[in-house]
This record gives C-alpha cells, structure tokens and sequence, in this order.
C-alpha cells in the first residue's frame, strides 16, 4: 500500500508538472487580424463617383500614410480598368524620400482586383510612408461636386494624410499634392504585430 501511495503521488506530480508546463508554453501574444484600408478610406472621404481613365499619360500618384500601431505590410492590392504586365507599385520612406520596397503588379483582366503577397515590409507606428504606382491607366474616385477632403483620414490603423501625384515614368517621389480625388485602386494588406 505504501509503495502505491509513493507511486500515486509521483504520477500525480508528474501530471501537474507537465500540465503547468504546457500553460507556460503557450504563445499568449494577440493575434492581430490583416486589414485593407482603401475600403475605409473611400467611405471617410466620400469619394463615390468614379471615372475610368486608360491610356490617359504616365503618372507615379499614390497616398501618403502613417500607421498608428506597428505592423507589417504583407501584399500590395490593385485594381485598373486596363490590363498592364508590369505596374511599378513603389513604398517610400516619406521624410527620406527613399524607396523602401519596389515591386512590379500583373494587372492580365481589367476591373479584378489582384493582390500580390510580399515579403513583410516592417512599418513603425506614427512613420509617414507613401505607396505609389506608375500608370496610364486608374480609376478617378472623387465627391460628385468634386469638392475637396480634409485630411488626414483615419481608416483602421492606417491614417491617410494626402494624395500626391507626378507625371512621367521615372520612380519619382510625386511632389504635386490633390484634394479632391484619388486615383487608384492601390492598396495594401496591413497586419499589427504588437
């Protein structure tokens, strides 16, 4: 009996033991769901009314943005109303003006939206970044009076703080800045990690 006793308690502690142990093991950091901001940017702007410009002169235009947690970029999403092989969607370091990543989208069918995976790009919370891309062809969204937005435009965890755009096909940090519309559809997926 004294021998089952010694027993009972050294497969009970053992059981205890590892049932701690495992609680300890457990990855109790948060998972932060990806999200899309553009969505929510065309509803904070009222930006509705659409018109569809292909072939229409090269243009670098994109928005300039500051996420208000730190995250990571995971993939570029675009949308045209023509075909392009090899869209340039560039990501720049907005005070430096340097490119931090450079990557080329396939736009194969008009009006579907297309959404390329990409290594994580790290962004740090309240850093202004810009993502543009490099076409004659995009979507014009504006207000039906055309009247301007105020910025900044809080969409998630990404604040939107202005529309900027260049003519040409050098990559070009844009320099001209527009308040009246948006011309796109670029976006990205966005993931906090902490």
């Amino acid at each position: 009996m004294k021998t089952f006793k010694i027993f009972f308690a050294i497969v009970s502690a053992s059981i205890l033991s590892v049932s701690c142990s495992s609680d300890d093991d457990k990855d109790n950091t948060p998972a932060f769901e990806t999200e899309n901001p553009l969505a929510a940017y065309y509803t904070q702007t009222g930006f509705t009314t659409s018109s569809n410009f292909i072939n229409s002169g090269d243009y670098e235009f994109g928005l300039a943005f500051t996420p208000t947690v730190k995250g990571n970029i995971k993939a570029i999403t675009l949308k045209l109303p023509g075909t392009n092989p090899a869209v340039r969607i560039t990501i720049w370091d907005y005070a430096t003006k340097a490119v931090l990543r450079s990557e080329t989208v396939n736009i194969a069918a008009a009006d579907v939206q297309v959404t390329k995976e990409i290594s994580a790009l790290a962004l740090e919370k309240d850093k202004k970044y810009m993502i543009t891309m490099n076409s004659n062809d995009w979507y014009k969204k504006s207000k039906a009076d055309n009247s301007n937005v105020t910025y900044p435009i809080t969409a998630g965890n990404i604040t939107f703080n202005e529309y900027r755009w260049v003519s040409g096909t050098s990559q070009t940090f844009p320099t001209n800045v527009s308040a009246n519309y948006n011309a796109g559809d670029l976006s990205f997926d966005f993931q906090q990690t902490e």
